[in-house]
């Protein structure tokens, strides 16, 4: 039987329970809104120091459009800050990290979209770290765009129905790049519908804590229990 051990490149991670961590405090959702944020740029120290090779992160889904009105303006506000921010930040090119956006981008207002083309036009030739946000983002909504692209190629003779196989369907996806592992955080033990396709053979871990209480040390045991475990692939 085969059997891979590795390092993991490519790491994604569902950043649950800034909500609930604010609710712990006493304090309003949009604190723990941005106590999540500041966890982030922990994260990409950790990532950078790990080697790790591309990072993909769950930010908005598309299911967030239905909260209530005041939090999404809360978070578009973060949004903005914190883009603006990354546009600003010299560190972006000194450490060669890219900054690609997934989703369906254009359900933001116009003046998020535009600072999300700037900071990707701006590290599109860096490759020492790939950060994808996975923003207006849902695993079954990629899927569908990806039918629709495939529908109208077909339509248009661009392709056959019979030149439709994994590769093909994996190339109109937002993007192709498989995790080798997930991390979601928060507690609960579902997948909320990402990345159902470049997960299929991922590994999966599970944290009690809540984002904002995420740690080095958790990390990087995490990062060791993938190192250990033994991955078959269906093999």
């Amino acid at each position: 039987m085969d059997i891979e051990t590795r390092q993991a490149k490519h790491i994604a991670m569902i950043m649950d329970g800034n909500r609930r961590y604010a609710k712990k405090l006493h304090l309003p959702a949009g604190v723990g809104h941005e106590k999540g944020a500041e966890k982030l740029s922990n994260v990409i120290k950790w990532c950078l120091e790990a080697e790790i090779k591309e990072l993909t992160l769950y930010a908005f889904s598309m299911q967030n459009f239905h909260r209530k009105q005041e939090e999404v303006e809360g978070l578009f506000k973060l949004f903005r800050k914190h883009f603006a921010k990354l546009n600003d930040d010299k560190s972006i090119i000194e450490k060669k990290i890219r900054i690609k956006v997934v989703g369906r981008k254009h359900l933001f207002p116009n003046d998020i979209q535009e600072s999300i083309a700037k900071i990707e036009e701006k590290t599109k030739q860096h490759d020492n770290l790939t950060i994808n946000f996975a923003m207006a983002y849902g695993g079954r909504e990629e899927i569908v765009d990806a039918a629709r692209k495939i529908a109208s190629e077909i339509k248009h003779n661009e392709i056959t129905a019979e030149e439709i196989d994994n590769e093909t369907f994996a190339n109109h996806l937002y993007f192709k790049s498989d995790p080798d592992l997930v991390i979601r955080t928060g507690g609960d033990y579902r997948t909320s519908n990402f990345l159902p396709w470049q997960t299929v053979y991922s590994e999966w871990f599970f944290t009690q804590s809540l984002w904002p209480e995420l740690n080095k040390e958790e990390f990087l045991d995490i990062l060791n229990q993938f190192n250990n475990r033994e991955r078959r692939f269906g093999k």
